[in-house]
């Protein structure tokens, strides 16, 4: 499904005692843009190397990853099936992202957030009683087994990067985004490694504690160096750094500030970002400058998309209401 080469990196106004510029992967063409599509691809490239014909997804109403995989399965022709949890009733939330699957007619299990392994049992059933032989996403019932596939598409994207500074004669000393599943740090972190740079690379929590975050971006940057027949550089942890400062609250949930980052980054450089992810991401990257006392240097924002849920916002950024 690749449809793409590289995205843009554009200088943003209001840096204050920093450069900032913008890695704009929410323009990625395909279904409305974002970071899940790189990690889309490198699923089903996986799954068609493992010689899997159906596929089984796991997120929520909000998920820019079941958004980007149920337009891929329908564009390849892939029976897709999704494995819903989170919301308060599980389906009853309605998003930009969760009606686009809707909108590709995917089958949607849905189960409490503590019952994930049953009902992906469950998909496994209904796909293989039609003579399918599935794949889920994250390896096996209790989503172990695969975290190295998705890291793949982010180290590739750092090299991307390597190539972005190398255009406009500059390098970048801080690289932020929104960190939610891990996939997406755990590649830029392996793309650090490799490189042996000295990029900081700071991820901002949207979803976990630091603990738990930084054990699957961990794990993720092991699987993908085992996958691929590499050397581990030793005492690689220390360099993972997960700010879970500024989650407002958990997954999905925002408060004033982060949507006045949102109104103010959309007025003065016309960059749609999202409260659930890349809102917050934004907020607390300004944050953590601040606190840190990090001036004179060039920060990169990568933005991982999340363009229908910049949308299912506009009524509180309007009314300047708080969730």
């Amino acid at each position: 499904m690749r449809v793409y080469e590289s995205t843009p990196v554009m200088p943003l106004l209001g840096g204050g005692d920093n450069r900032l510029f913008v890695k704009r992967d929410d323009l990625l063409p395909f279904s409305l843009g974002g970071n899940k599509v790189r990690i889309a691809e490198a699923f089903l490239s996986d799954m068609k190397e493992k010689g899997k014909n159906a596929l089984i997804m796991y997120g929520n109403s909000r998920s820019n990853l079941c958004r980007v995989l149920a337009s891929a399965c329908r564009a390849d022709g892939v029976p897709c099936l999704m494995v819903c949890s989170g919301d308060p009733d599980h389906t009853s939330l309605k998003t930009g992202n969760s009606r686009i699957v809707s909108l590709f007619e995917v089958e949607v299990i849905s189960c409490a957030k503590n019952a994930i392994a049953p009902a992906v049992d469950e998909a496994f059933a209904r796909l293989e009683s039609r003579g399918y032989d599935p794949y889920y996403i994250y390896g096996n019932r209790l989503g172990e087994g695969n975290e190295g596939t998705a890291a793949r598409a982010y180290a590739a994207s750092y090299r991307e990067i390597l190539e972005d500074e190398r255009k406009l004669g500059l390098h970048f000393d801080y690289i932020f985004h929104a960190s939610g599943t891990g996939a997406t740090q755990s590649g830029l972190m392996a793309g650090h490694l490799l490189a042996a740079d000295e990029k900081k690379i700071v991820g901002i929590s949207v979803s976990r504690d630091r603990e738990r975050g930084t054990g699957i971006i961990r794990e993720g940057i092991r699987a993908y160096f085992r996958d691929c027949g590499l050397a581990l550089p030793e005492g690689f942890e220390k360099e993972i750094e997960l700010c879970d400062s500024y989650l407002a609250g958990g997954y999905g949930k925002y408060d004033g500030e982060i949507l006045e980052v949102i109104r103010e980054q959309f007025r003065v450089n016309s960059l749609p970002l999202d409260p659930t992810y890349t809102g917050k991401a934004f907020f607390g990257m300004t944050k953590y400058l601040r606190r840190m006392g990090v001036k004179g240097k060039n920060v990169l924002f990568l933005h991982t998309g999340g363009l229908p849920l910049f949308f299912d916002a506009l009524p509180d950024l309007a009314d300047g209401k708080e969730k």
